[in-house]
């Protein structure tokens, strides 16, 4: 037995793996990974994989990157570990600063919290919050844009529209607007990325022009709908929501964890659009991949809403046990001086540009409706027709076969149902580019053409995505 099939064995008697259909892995090897160094990961039996989506899009700078190291070693020596609640540390109050002094104007109070979701969960909780401290009680409704993810707690579902994430629980769900997205993929023949995202905010401003008097917030990933199928929008419907939320006594909430921190070209994607919003919630990449730990920029018009005696009942009580955590906020730090000692969004665009051209060759496959790119993520849609942008019903799992050929030739590609794409590590060299372009373009080929392995049955649905 290898030592891959010895740890794969024992992995599967004890664990139960995240977004996973466990029985999948009765054909499916598991892959126990052992070291990981630059952009590799290494199993136990010494093979090697690119990793081309950044760990679920959190390493920005490669695995084991000896800076981020460093200055973890540094923090753990001094201090690991302090409650947040009446007591404070160096680490956090230099990351605050810093991402104060870094994020568009006008954010001036950072919360921290443990992941993504629950940086979702405080910003709907402060937004919804914020009104009844003002005495707006009837603001208690979100409006978010269908096809979007904003995570897996309760409160981010109710907010998100990917139905295999959602369908499941609706019971539990918050009762949110849901505004069509101005995801340009399905846009007419000849039309704009701009023109189409224009057109596609009237149906947002309808929904506030009559509900904003029980809207507390708008959310949006900017730019880029990440496990909704990477679809991307243009900058201008940014700029035309802030405007209306302003014009109608509506939060701005901007999902940027996925986005944020130069994965759409620019630091972060909202200053494509030169707006600020009310609230940015940022995780993933904020560690360079190290550690959990997700922050919620806010203004402090916001923040001097709570300010009061403590009788009045108007503070923020939300917590973490781990809010701030010293060597999360000393892996950020090191994250941070990468960023602006070694120029990185500059250098992104050398390595933007050979994704684009490494990929170009994908859009006159007979089986792939769209290649899209906006910074540094590419995302390449399989479909059964090309002409219609017909696509291939979810069961058949064409996405999977890609992922399967990939991790023969020595890449992590999960695809998003049948979307591939590449959201690297900014390590990465253009060489390595070309090799993923190759693998992946492989992979289509063998994923296009291989016979239909499920029945897909009249009535099944057909807006669901598989996890990415």
């Amino acid at each position: 037995m290898s030592l891959n099939d010895s740890w794969m064995q024992r992995d599967l008697a004890v664990l139960w793996h995240p977004c996973t259909q466990m029985k999948d892995h009765e054909q499916l090897p598991l892959i126990p990974i052992r070291r990981g160094e630059g952009i590799w990961l290494e199993d136990f039996d010494g093979k090697r994989y690119i990793d081309a989506v950044s760990s679920w899009w959190v390493n920005v700078f490669g695995h084991a990157n000896p800076r981020i190291n460093q200055r973890i070693k540094d923090q753990l020596d001094q201090l690991e570990h302090v409650m947040l609640a009446g007591f404070s540390h160096q680490p956090v109050i230099e990351l605050s600063e810093r991402l104060v002094a870094l994020t568009p104007p006008g954010l001036e109070r950072v919360f921290f919290t443990d992941n993504g979701s629950t940086g979702i969960e405080v910003s709907l909780k402060m937004s919804f919050h914020y009104w009844r401290n003002c005495g707006r009680l009837t603001k208690q409704r979100f409006v978010t844009l269908t096809n979007s993810y904003h995570g897996e707690t309760v409160a981010a579902m109710s907010v998100g529209d990917v139905a295999l994430f959602t369908d499941t629980y609706k019971p539990l769900l918050l009762d949110t607007f849901k505004v069509p997205s101005p995801d340009c993929y399905l846009r007419p023949e000849g039309v704009s990325w701009e023109e189409h995202s224009r057109t596609m905010f009237a149906h947002m401003e309808q929904t506030l022009a009559e509900h904003h008097e029980e809207i507390a917030a708008v959310i949006v990933e900017p730019l880029i709908q990440g496990a909704g199928g990477m679809r991307m929008y243009h900058p201008i419907y940014l700029k035309l929501l802030r405007e209306a939320c302003d014009r109608y006594e509506v939060h701005l909430i901007l999902d940027e964890i996925a986005v944020g921190f130069g994965r759409t070209g620019t630091m972060f994607a909202c200053e494509q659009a030169e707006i600020t919003p009310d609230f940015l919630c940022l995780s993933k990449a904020l560690t360079g991949g190290y550690l959990p730990m997700a922050a919620v920029l806010t203004t402090d018009k916001l923040y001097q809403a709570f300010y009061d005696d403590y009788s009045t009942l108007r503070a923020f009580l939300h917590s973490h046990t781990y809010t701030g955590n010293p060597l999360a906020c000393a892996a950020a730090l090191a994250t941070l001086d990468i960023f602006e000692q070694d120029n990185v969004i500059e250098a992104n665009k050398a390595l933007a540009a050979r994704m684009a051209s490494a990929t170009a060759h994908l859009a006159d496959h007979p089986n792939v409706a769209e290649v899209r790119q906006t910074g540094m993520a590419v995302a390449i849609e399989m479909v059964a027709d090309k002409a219609s942008k017909t696509p291939y019903p979810w069961q058949e799992r064409r996405g999977l076969k890609v992922y399967q050929h990939a991790l023969e030739r020595g890449a992590l590609l999960r695809p998003l149902g049948s979307v591939v794409y590449f959201l690297p590590p900014y390590t990465i060299t253009e060489e390595q580019i070309d090799f993923l372009a190759e693998v992946a373009s492989e992979g289509i080929d063998i994923a296009t053409r291989a016979a239909a392995s499920v029945t897909v049955a009249p009535g099944a649905p057909v807006n669901f995505h598989d996890p990415g």
